[in-house]
């Protein structure tokens, strides 16, 4: 085995300080074949994703890797699907009860913090395992806008300018560094930048029933999701800047 026997329980580090079940568990984020994009700039915070059926039988409006955790916040979760649902649940539950306790909506920074805590506390359980999903969140800030961060099945999280997740994550990375994502790129320019990324690195021309775009925005604060003709807009936009 790839562990030699130091991948059969959670909690045991091998001998080189590698818990082989921790990498595994960020190995299965790119299991579902799939990539996500995140973008953020002063103006707008914006994450597309592909969307790919499991069976030609399904409605294609109850598969979904974005979800609304409040008003203002949102997520996309890379990786093993029935996991992400769990841990989208999760982030709701920390929202609504943080709103309720308070008096006033979770900010998107800690919604990301809190779902990192917990996936974090998995890997030092033995009875349980590390979820195999990446969590992407975008959200509007009263004091900083627009936030992209991103959490994985380690715990590890962290603010994003641009940043990927899935199969070909590290090839969004390195394209992205190559882009100038900086505070003063409109909302049209975030999210041609985002999906240019995708598809350049799926080597794809998308539909718009082929993927999913969710965003925040200075003038529109709340998370919205995109209607096949709002995508097919920036589809055709993003065609023309190329």
């Amino acid at each position: 085995m790839a562990g030699t026997g130091y991948d059969r329980q959670l909690t045991i580090f091998s001998p080189e300080g590698r818990l082989y079940q921790v990498e595994y568990a960020l190995k299965a984020t790119k299991c579902e074949s799939l990539t996500t994009v995140g973008v953020c700039s002063g103006e707008a915070a914006c994450i597309i994703t592909q969307k790919k059926l499991p069976d030609r039988l399904v409605d294609p409006s109850t598969v979904t890797h974005l979800h609304r955790i409040s008003k203002h916040v949102g997520c996309c979760m890379s990786g093993i699907y029935a996991d992400g649902k769990v841990i989208a649940q999760r982030s709701q539950y920390y929202a609504s009860k943080f709103q309720l306790d308070y008096g006033y909506e979770m900010p998107v920074s800690l919604v990301a913090k809190k779902t990192a805590d917990f996936a974090q506390m998995l890997t030092q359980h033995a009875y349980m395992r590390p979820f195999g999903v990446s969590s992407m969140f975008i959200g509007w800030d009263e004091v900083s806008g627009p936030q992209l961060w991103r959490s994985d099945p380690a715990g590890s999280v962290a603010a994003f300018r641009g940043c990927a997740a899935g199969e070909k994550e590290q090839e969004a990375f390195n394209n992205l560094e190559k882009k100038k994502i900086t505070k003063e790129l409109t909302v049209d320019q975030v999210v041609c930048q985002a999906l240019d990324c995708l598809q350049t690195v799926t080597s794809s021309e998308f539909k718009a029933t082929d993927i999913e775009i969710a965003i925040v925005t200075k003038d529109n604060k709340l998370f919205h999701l995109l209607s096949q003709q709002e995508i097919e807009h920036y589809l055709v936009l993003a065609s023309e800047k190329d």
